[in-house]
C-alpha cells in the first residue's frame, strides 16, 4: 500500500493548525457489503493536530476530511479546534472523505450511473484498513453525526477492538421510514433531472427539501414569519428564498451521483446493535426530525455493551451537531478524556 501525502503544514503557521494528509491506495478489488467490488480504491484522509490520542471525527454525506480549518473551512470547525469542544490541545482528530462521495476518496465520475451500491460497512472498513496504513492499533473514539454515526456504528460492531469508545449523535440502528420516505422523493428528483440533462437543478431541489427536514419547525417559524415578496411576476416566500439559496451552494459543489450514492447508502443502514459491546454514548435531539428520540431509546436498549444516552434540545433539529457547542463541550469533555 502507498500513501501520497502532502507535507506536515508548520505548527505555527498564520491561522493553520498542522496536519497531515493523504490518499491512500488499496490496489486491487475491494469487495463490497450489497455485492459487487471496486478496484484499485483511493482513500483521502487528514490527520490534525500535533499530539495526544487519536478520535476519529465523521459527519454527514457531505462532510470529508477537511474537519476544520479556516482555509477551506472545514465542516466542524466550529466544534474541532485548540480551545474548541473536540479541543486539539488534548487530542488529533482524523478525518476521511467517505466513499461514494464527491471528494477525493473513490466515488462515482459525472454521468456515472453504474456506480455500485455502499454501505456504512464498506466506510468502516476503509476505515480500519486506513489505520493499519498509519500504523495504529486503535482509536481513542469515533465521534459521529448523522451518516457518521451510522459509520461509527458499523466500526464498533465489525471492529470491537480497534477503538476505545464511540459517540452517536443523531444515528440509530436502522433508517426510520418517515426519513426515507423524505430521502426517497429526493433522490427520485435527482434521478428524474440527470435523465433530462439538469442533474445540478435536480440536486438544487433535492438539497431544498433536504434543509427543510435538517432543521426544525420552531426555528422556521421564528426565522421565516414574514410576508412573501413578488418577484418576477409571483410571490416568493422568505423560506423559500433560503431553501433554494442552500440548495445553489450545495449543488455548486457536490456531485447529484455522489448524492443518490450515499442518500441510498443512508437508508440501506442496518446494524446489528446486540453485537456492538464498544462503549457507547448517544446523544438524542428532541426537535430531530430524521432521526427521532424513540429511535435512540430503542437503540439504547438493543445495544450489547455499556451505553449513556443524552438527550438535548436545540432548535436546529438535526444539524444541532454542527451548532450546539456549548452542549457538546460538556459531553466531549466528560466522555472523551476518560475514554481508554
Amino acid at each position: 500500500m502507498a500513501a501520497l501525502s502532502d507535507p506536515v503544514a508548520p505548527a505555527g503557521a498564520p491561522g493553520e493548525i498542522p496536519f497531515q494528509e493523504g490518499v491512500l491506495e488499496l490496489p486491487g478489488a475491494f469487495k463490497l457489503h450489497f455485492g459487487g467490488q471496486l478496484d484499485n480504491v483511493r482513500i483521502a484522509w487528514r490527520l490534525v493536530g500535533t499530539d495526544g490520542p487519536i478520535v476519529a471525527a465523521l459527519g454527514g454525506i457531505s462532510a470529508g476530511r477537511q474537519v476544520t480549518g479556516r482555509s477551506p473551512r472545514g465542516w466542524w470547525s466550529e466544534i474541532v479546534g485548540p480551545g474548541a469542544p473536540l479541543d486539539l490541545h488534548h487530542h488529533r482528530v482524523l478525518g476521511i472523505d467517505f466513499l461514494g462521495g464527491s471528494a477525493e476518496t473513490t466515488g462515482p465520475r459525472a454521468g456515472q450511473t453504474n456506480f455500485p451500491s455502499v454501505s456504512a460497512y464498506d466506510q468502516a472498513v476503509l476505515l480500519r484498513q486506513l489505520l493499519d496504513h498509519l500504523q495504529l492499533a486503535s482509536l481513542r473514539a469515533i465521534v459521529g453525526a448523522s451518516y457518521g454515526g451510522m459509520v461509527a456504528l458499523a466500526f464498533a460492531e465489525r471492529f470491537p477492538k480497534s477503538v476505545g469508545h464511540i459517540v452517536v449523535i443523531s444515528a440509530a440502528d436502522r433508517a426510520h421510514p418517515m426519513a426515507t420516505a423524505w430521502r426517497s422523493v429526493q433522490r427520485a428528483t435527482v434521478r428524474y433531472a440527470l435523465k433530462k440533462g439538469e442533474g445540478p437543478e435536480g440536486l438544487r431541489l433535492a438539497r431544498a427539501l433536504a434543509m427543510a427536514t435538517y432543521r426544525s419547525s420552531a426555528e422556521f417559524s421564528t426565522r421565516f414569519d414574514a410576508e412573501p415578496e413578488r418577484i418576477d411576476g409571483r410571490f416568493q416566500f422568505p423560506v423559500e428564498t433560503y431553501l433554494l439559496a442552500r440548495g445553489d451552494a450545495y449543488a455548486a459543489s457536490y456531485l447529484p451521483e455522489a448524492f443518490l450514492c450515499l442518500s441510498e447508502s443512508i437508508d440501506l443502514h442496518r446494524v446489528d446493535a446486540a453485537r456492538i459491546t464498544v462503549p457507547t454514548t448517544l446523544i438524542s435531539v428532541i426537535e430531530d426530525q430524521l432521526v427521532p428520540p424513540g429511535d435512540m431509546q430503542a437503540l439504547r436498549s438493543r445495544l450489547g455493551g455499556p451505553v449513556e444516552l443524552i438527550q438535548i434540545s436545540s432548535l436546529y433539529g438535526h444539524d444541532a451537531f454542527l451548532k450546539e457547542g456549548a452542549a457538546l463541550r460538556r459531553i466531549f469533555d466528560n466522555v472523551l478524556r476518560t475514554a481508554q
